[in-house]
């Protein structure tokens, strides 16, 4: 018997229906839009696992009253086939006058590749767990769900160029569409990014609530890491020098979407924060070396594997949501807050040029 769908799965109840129009270069409006796309992913893994279809399927409407069609479900490669992340085109785009009347901070997508995070059902929280347990140790790169979703993308933007392709995702979702954002710009193209929740493995000292000590310890995370990067990372090879692979990304500006209450994404606030309490300090030498890796990355890329910290970016437009109280974790964490009308945001644009040039 197919159960009773969560009201969170029901568009007309929970999702952005108080939008009556679509204005593409209205942040507010871009925001719900794309948040309501991923949230079609989480929808479709959901009907797939209820085998709601046709009439029945939940998820179609989070994305076609905005305009976009579905071209392809992304779905693990095993027994399953759990669905993970979705290719949506926007149809009304061939429409649009593309001979630069319209400015490109208007201009909607063509191509909009989501991926949804661990969804917490019976039918999938083990595997998804184990998925995320790969990005806190490093390994997202040698996961399936992000080499599928990396040869997709690849194909789309040779088809159409990377300004008609946006990547987004949530939670572990954002970590996937993070990385492929980092594997594009390395190969010289800068795909527009929105992620939700992004995760950000955290030391135990992010747990304090003292600030004097918790900057303390971050300091001394900072020297413990540009050390053992200099030990462990030193080459002879001038050429290795000159090329760095973290500082190439900093003309990328993802949206960086985080809740101050979420233990997940929320250290991400503190780290462009530290960042710009090391130069104010005096500290930029260390910093410089130390924002571009963790102790993890560090032994990975010594042992022969991969030695980029998956979560740790130079450039972003960190948009903040900074509710008065506490809330509990699967608001703070959740897809939903990211369309509701009047939420409180504050949004900084964080550069790591300037910490460079010291």
């Amino acid at each position: 018997m197919t159960k009773a769908p969560s009201e969170r799965e029901l568009f007309n109840i929970c999702g952005p229906f108080h939008l009556q129009s679509v204005d593409w270069s209205e942040p507010n409006q871009r925001r719900s839009i794309i948040a309501s796309l991923v949230q079609g992913v989480y929808v479709s893994e959901r009907d797939r696992q209820q085998k709601r279809v046709d009439l029945d399927a939940l998820a179609p409407i989070w994305w076609e009253i905005f305009g976009f069609e579905l071209i392809q479900l992304l779905v693990d490669n095993d027994a399953e086939s759990s669905i993970f992340g979705a290719i949506f085109q926007y149809q009304s785009h061939n429409n649009l006058n593309e001979n630069g009347d319209i400015p490109p901070q208007s201009r909607p997508p063509k191509y909009v590749i989501a991926f949804r995070g661990c969804l917490m059902k019976s039918e999938t929280k083990y595997k998804d767990i184990k998925k995320g347990l790969k990005f806190f140790l490093n390994r997202l790169t040698r996961d399936s769900r992000y080499q599928i979703s990396l040869e997709y993308v690849q194909d789309i933007i040779a088809q159409v160029g990377p300004e008609n392709v946006w990547l987004t995702g949530h939670s572990l979702g954002a970590a996937i569409a993070l990385q492929i954002g980092k594997t594009m710009v390395r190969q010289g193209r800068l795909v527009e990014a929105y992620l939700f929740n992004p995760p950000y493995p955290s030391a135990p000292f992010d747990m304090l609530t003292n600030e004097k000590y918790k900057t303390r310890f971050r300091v001394v995370s900072s020297l413990a890491t540009a050390v053992v990067s200099a030990v462990l990372k030193s080459t002879p090879d001038n050429n290795a020098q000159q090329y760095d692979p973290f500082m190439i990304l900093s003309p990328w500006k993802p949206y960086l979407f985080v809740n101050q209450n979420d233990p997940f994404c929320c250290r991400y606030i503190g780290y462009f924060k530290h960042r710009e309490y090391m130069e104010r300090k005096g500290f930029s030498r260390i910093e410089r070396v130390a924002a571009k890796d963790t102790l993890v990355s560090i032994v990975s890329g010594a042992c022969g594997k991969d030695g980029d910290a998956h979560h740790l970016i130079p450039t972003a437009l960190l948009v903040t949501n900074s509710l008065p109280t506490k809330v509990e974790f699967k608001i703070a964490h959740g897809i939903h807050q990211w369309w509701a009308p009047g939420i409180n945001l504050q949004s900084v644009t964080y550069e790591f040029g300037h910490i460079q040039g010291r």
